[in-house]
């Protein structure tokens, strides 16, 4: 069986140079302007325009994703998945009271809705039965205060899903403050009355070969409901697991859609299912960097979702217990546990694997502490840690760089590349076009005698002006998604969240690019990250 687990202490040589190679290409990419712009203006004139020009092209697409994915996210969040999950109880009669005319209307996938009860219906034996399921959520907590984690827990049982077929498991720190402990105790033994079961699982501190982070505790808090599982003789495949954020809030139809996603996939134990976090909860009460940078961050999910090549675990995601048990749940060596799930995932099952998008909501905070300075700080602690899933490539390469890889060139070598593009282009984006147009100009007073050169400003300002056109898309649909103004504030807020995104190029690299070379210069010097830094989640009273 394949090792999974990231290497602890010292690295091979092979893996070290991996870890090495984001920040090789990212620092590469940066510095190439100004060695171009040294020798050749028209050189490095050339590599600028390809550069923008490129992002034009992802700029189109992504506008174009961004469109597709809203629409998705619209429709299928006004589908009553509730109903289609029960409708897989009884396939046959719920295949014979669908209506001609209800298949031409415009509700979202029900023509896939009747081909999933024609296949449940010809092949029985590879579908579960609703009625013997159990979504099973797990919620990590470390210090949050009962106002942040008590409405998390309450948009479970508001939801439309039986709450008898719910299990919920609290995972809490031994580390964590006494009064965590007690919330978590009092709340697991309010919420076991109203759902199939509810615990609070305390995952002990300094346990060895364990970094300080949230997959220790969801891991410690998954082997305790695997033998909760097993009293119950429930069997793994029957439960879908669910990690879920504390600051999460579940849209109403998500525990439905993913157990129905779950049932109608022959490969089940396959696939994770990933929602859209639309991190809008707070938006209103954060500063203007803070807006602008969880507004982008809930179109990216929203985006990905229409890019199923593309999309991986991230954040809160769902998976089968049969599944699980196949990577033993989540790595408790690495800080980014969510993303690094998808290739432990993949290597499990030699390459087998894909994460289906849930076009349903799961709303989070953006971040917020108690003031500005905590605030910026916390997000780019935030920011840092996401970017250190560059970590990642290294694991990868490491595992699937080999002579008896089980998957095939186009399997492994596609995925494989799309990882490094992804957190170099993070790097490096945001300063090539910013200031890559001006290079030449500053570094080589030959650059004024190169026409390409002496007009590369304008005509990067020109491309960038197009490609800005995704951006007014994103502006427009914001202002549709945006939760209603709390009455504390006045219209002139609206006015602000409009401005606000003036600062995107400023807040582009003094967080974006800034964290992501933060993460990738430390896997340089491999002054590892192994501590979990916990998003503050304060709340504006």
């Amino acid at each position: 069986m394949t090792d999974l687990e990231i290497p602890l202490g010292k690295r091979t040589p092979k893996y070290r140079f991996f870890e090495m190679v984001p920040a090789f290409l990212s620092y590469g990419l940066i510095v190439l302007p100004v060695i171009l712009s040294l020798f050749s203006p028209l050189l490095a004139a050339i590599f600028i325009i390809g550069y923008i020009i490129m992002f034009f092209v992802k700029a189109v697409g992504v506008a174009y994703r961004t469109i597709q994915g809203y629409n998705s996210l619209e429709k299928a969040s006004k589908v009553d998945w509730l109903k289609r999950l029960n409708d897989l109880e009884k396939p046959s009669k719920s295949l014979s009271n669908l209506q001609v005319d209800q298949l031409k209307t415009d509700t979202w996938k029900l023509q896939q809705h009747k081909e999933n009860l024609e296949a449940v219906i010809s092949s029985p034996s590879l579908y579960l039965k609703p009625n013997d399921t159990y979504n099973a959520v797990i919620v990590p907590t470390y210090n949050e205060a009962e106002e942040v984690l008590l409405p998390t827990l309450e948009t479970l049982l508001d939801s439309s899903y039986d709450p008898q077929h719910l299990i919920l498991v609290i995972a809490y720190e031994e580390r964590g403050p006494q009064t965590s402990h007690e919330l978590a105790q009092r709340l697991a033994a309010r919420f076991n009355k109203k759902c199939r079961f509810a615990i609070a699982v305390m995952h002990p501190n300094n346990m060895t070969g364990e970094v300080r982070g949230k997959g220790g505790n969801i891991t410690f808090a998954g082997r305790y409901l695997q033998n909760w599982l097993k009293e119950q003789k429930i069997p793994a495949e029957n439960v879908l697991v669910t990690t879920l954020d504390a600051d999460n809030k579940v849209h109403t139809q998500y525990l439905a859609y993913a157990m129905y996603a779950y049932i109608t996939e022959p490969q089940r134990d396959r696939r994770a299912y990933q929602p859209i976090a639309l991190y809008l909860n707070n938006i209103w009460d954060v500063p203007a960097p803070m807006r602008v940078l969880a507004t982008g961050n809930s179109f990216w999910t929203i985006i990905n979702a229409v890019r199923p090549h593309m999309l991986r675990n991230f954040a809160s995601h769902s998976q089968g217990m049969a599944s699980l048990l196949k990577t033993d749940f989540w790595s408790t060596r690495t800080i980014v546990e969510d993303g690094h799930q998808y290739w432990r995932s993949y290597f499990a099952f030699d390459g087998d694997y894909e994460v289906t998008p849930l076009y349903v909501p799961i709303y989070q905070d953006a971040v917020l502490a108690e003031t500005y300075r905590k605030t910026f700080k916390a997000q780019f602690m935030q920011l840092c840690r996401w970017a250190y899933g560059a970590s990642d490539i290294a694991y990868v390469a490491n595992l699937g760089i080999r002579k008896d890889r089980p998957m095939s060139f186009w399997n492994f070598w596609p995925r494989f590349l799309r990882l490094v593009d992804s957190h170099v282009s993070w790097a490096t984006a945001p300063l090539i076009i910013t200031f890559g147009a001006w290079a030449p100009l500053f570094i080589n007073p030959e650059a004024n005698h190169s026409i390409v050169a002496h007009e590369l400003p304008q005509i990067a300002s020109q491309l960038q002006f197009l490609a800005m056109f995704g951006l007014f898309i994103i502006i427009y649909l914001t202002f549709k998604m945006l939760p209603p103004r709390p009455a504390r504030y006045k219209r002139r807020r609206n006015i602000f969240m409009l401005a606000q995104w003036l600062i995107m190029p400023v807040v582009s690299i003094g967080y974006g690019a800034s964290a992501a070379l933060y993460s990738q210069t430390r896997l340089l010097l491999g002054k590892y990250l192994d501590k979990f830094d916990v998003t503050v989640k304060a709340i504006k009273k």
